[in-house]
């Protein structure tokens, strides 16, 4: 096990009076970001936070953590290895972004033996813990918190719309009765006429017989949180927020959008949530120098959604077409087949200076914060989405898979800064996966409305541009994120 921080005789030790948080955050990039950008607010605001990680992941988020104790923040970052033989896992897989489908089960079971190593750890070292924030997906931590004798908060890295139309699905049994898994119901309890179907909502784990007892275990879990953390701002849904508060019957702070965090801080934004990149900040950020504003479409679907190979053709047909310069973040070229991966080769010549490929991982928020990106196609991963919303941007929705399809409900319905390629149902963890589903003349189409010009495409622009500056708001002093974030502190600080 390895550590940053001393030791200390056992007992509760003094944190001269400060809160210390102790985060289990989700080993899977879309949870992890968000987990430590949190963790590095909470610092600045005076607390302590221990960060409990597999060695992959530590590996992957310690050159953010290392430039945040050298400013003198209280962040430690501590490693415990899985078990893989009494999982049943193969050796190595301690992320769950890179953990085969059919050893997920195996993977929650792991990360649930490490709450005796973590619990004994956080005994041992001084300050003792005041708090614990564990993801959604860590139901075990109810033992740990009770264990310590500390309180238990829920991270969310989703907003409170997708969180709270999922409640109340499940809530009001709204799919009881509907036989098909594409059949649209009204999402009950909510002002605002939301569809949607089984197979967009299903719930955390649901819709597998395999999984409906850790689905359950989830769902107590949650229900017995001493309150939620969520990477969204009050500004933005205030219905929403309010809302789910109200259905849970507990306190959510709402402390976002935390990439935010890195908006000063050049070094830190470009080392965001990898140690490297497939592309260099400064070739990228050169590169994007010589474009005219708001001309460049950034195109990136995450961290585990991805197109296929003659789905990636047709996407790449229909961003030539589109005629406007593209950065492309391609992150599974090398899983494609020859033709596939010629085909990005030729296109990379035939549009060499208007797009850019990146194979791998690209400094995303840096790239979304440039003057030259005036859209963006996305999977609707919550944390991209919301990287979009704090830039300022409209978007593509393409979903792929759980959240996503809520996600792509709130940037087109609600907020009215997306154009939709009209996908409807998962891409991925089918049975049997479509080859091609969007194809290149819908992609051209989505681009040129969000990039063009015209009243509409202009008012999605004004409304992006809005809540960029009110999402600056909510995170300066006075602003409702930033006041989220002191009562946090102030909240589980340590008592005489």
């Amino acid at each position: 096990m390895g550590s940053q921080g001393q030791a200390a005789p056992g007992g509760r030790g003094d944190a001269g009076g400060r809160a210390h948080f102790v985060f289990v955050p989700l080993m899977a990039q879309g949870h992890l970001i968000p987990a430590v950008d949190t963790v590095l607010l909470l610092a600045t605001h005076g607390a302590v936070c221990t960060i409990a990680g597999t060695p992959a992941t530590a590996a992957r988020v310690r050159p953010t953590v290392d430039s945040a104790r050298r400013s003198g923040l209280q962040v430690r970052l501590v490693e415990f290895p899985l078990d893989y033989a009494a999982a049943g896992m193969p050796d190595g897989a301690d992320n769950a972004d890179n953990v085969p489908a059919e050893h997920m089960r195996s993977y929650f079971g792991a990360m649930a033996r490490l709450r005796e190593p973590i619990e004994s750890y956080l005994r041992a070292r001084a300050p003792f813990p005041t708090c614990v924030v564990s993801d959604f997906c860590h139901p075990w931590t109810t033992v740990l918190a009770a264990n310590l004798g500390v309180p238990r908060l829920s991270f969310f890295s989703m907003c409170a719309f997708c969180l709270l139309c999922q409640h109340n699905v499940e809530r009001f049994k709204a799919f009881e009765g509907v036989a098909a898994d594409d059949e649209p119901v009204v999402v009950p309890g909510l002002e605002k006429k939301v569809a949607v179907t089984r197979a967009q909502a299903p719930g955390f784990f649901r819709g597998s017989a395999a999984w409906e007892v850790f689905a359950d275990y989830i769902e107590r879990a949650r229900a017995e949180a001493d309150g939620v953390i969520m990477n969204t701002f009050e500004e933005m849904e205030p219905e929403y927020v309010a809302g789910y508060a109200a259905a849970r019957k507990m306190k959510v702070w709402a402390i976002g959008p935390v990439s935010l965090y890195h908006q000063q801080r050049a070094a830190t934004l470009a080392a965001r949530g990898y140690a490297t990149a497939a592309i260099d900040a400064g070739e990228c950020l050169r590169w994007l120098d010589g474009k005219e504003p708001g001309s460049v479409v950034y195109v990136s679907f995450g961290s585990i959604a991805r197109a296929g190979g003659k789905q990636a053709v047709e996407l790449g047909l229909g961003l030539e077409a589109s005629g406007h310069p593209f950065i492309w973040v391609v992150r599974n070229a090398h899983e494609y087949d020859a033709a596939a991966r010629a085909f990005l080769d030729e296109l990379e010549a035939r549009v060499a200076g208007r797009g850019l490929l990146v194979r791998g991982w690209a400094p995303q928020v840096l790239i979304l914060s440039h003057a030259a990106v005036g859209g963006f196609v996305t999977h609707c991963g919550w944390n991209s989405t919301l990287e979009a919303v704090a830039a300022g941007l409209p978007v593509v929705t393409w979903p792929h898979f759980t959240d996503q399809f809520l996600n792509e409900k709130m940037a087109v319905e609600v907020l009215g800064i997306g154009v939709s390629v009209g996908v409807t149902e998962p891409l991925m963890y089918r049975a049997v996966e479509k080859e091609i589903v969007v194809g290149r003349g819908v992609v051209e189409a989505a681009v040129r409305s969000v990039m063009g010009g015209g009243e509409e495409a202009e008012e999605r622009r004004r409304r992006a541009r809005a809540l960029a500056a009110k999402a600056r708001v909510a995170m300066q002093k006075g602003g409702s994120s930033h006041g989220n974030l002191l009562d946090l502190v102030k909240r589980f600080k340590a008592v005489s």
